[in-house]
């Protein structure tokens, strides 16, 4: 089958190679289809892009959004008009508001007896800031093993640095990608199946579903390959690449049955 990857990320978010690291791993691994989808920014879009049109690789300008619906509820934008001023300033307003989550996840952290600084983890971010980079300084710091670690013992609801989630709603997210001419995308939405509402989603414009994707099952796929087929969606495939010390998944690439594959040919070119 094809191998496509419409979900990664590189170090001006939350991965930990750069964006033609990620291009070069994505090539390894004979993937036909490439996006590179950072949180809340496209900064790092124009170097895949380069690389990816070098080496005749089929690429897609992306971006993957938060919500504040829930840690988990984000949303990919493909073939956005990452020149878009009006878009371009709604990603920084979701940067500058995720810095004002991690000062006050590392404020809670403070008042539970970890030693950790504003400036232990925000000098870890080249461009968007996370909870990710909040963990790499707890990991550095020794207070856990992986990035993984550090999340369940300190940064997960119910534990000392969990802060709710911020930004825009689902629909807000939708909409913005619409504005900006791209394709709307639920992400990884296996992980949120209890706050699902593709009904209001899919009168916001949304496009496709991520159905194909690591932590997905057997009967989690069929479910989203139905829901797909009911509100003609699109079906995608994204590895959520973080690069080989994000402590994911270790190398992009992800099969496609033929017959989504050509489908989203017909829709990202």
């Amino acid at each position: 089958m094809p191998v496509v990857d419409l979900h990664t990320h590189s170090t001006f978010s939350d991965g930990t190679c750069t964006p033609e690291e990620v291009v070069h791993a994505a090539l390894k691994r004979g993937v036909q289809i490439f996006s590179l989808t950072d949180h809340d920014t496209t900064n790092g879009v124009a170097r895949s892009a380069a690389l990816a049109q070098e080496r005749k690789l089929r690429f897609v300008p992306g971006v993957e959004i938060s919500t504040r619906d829930h840690d988990h509820l984000h949303f990919t934008g493909y073939n956005i008009d990452v020149t878009n001023p009006e878009f371009q300033t709604f990603l920084t307003s979701n940067r500058i508001a995720r810095q004002g989550r991690i000062k006050k996840v590392i404020a809670q952290l403070q008042t539970a007896g970890i030693e950790i600084s504003e400036e232990d983890v925000f000098s870890r971010a080249a461009n968007t800031i996370s909870r990710a980079h909040v963990a790499d300084a707890l990991r550095a710091k020794g207070y856990a093993p992986s990035r993984q670690v550090a999340f369940r013992k300190y940064l997960l609801e119910g534990q000392p640095g969990y802060v709710p989630a911020i930004g825009v709603s689902a629909v807000e997210a939708i909409k913005h990608i619409k504005k900006a001419g791209g394709l709307a995308v639920i992400a990884h939405p296996g992980l949120v199946s209890n706050h699902w509402d593709f009904p209001t989603w899919v009168e916001a414009g949304l496009d496709g579903i991520e159905v194909f994707y690591p932590a997905h099952s057997f009967a989690m796929r069929q479910e989203l390959l139905y829901l797909a087929d009911r509100y003609g969606l699109f079906a995608t495939a994204g590895s959520d690449f973080h690069g080989s010390k994000g402590g994911r998944t270790l190398a992009p690439g992800l099969q496609l049955p033929k017959n989504h594959f050509d489908r989203l040919l017909n829709k990202l070119f």
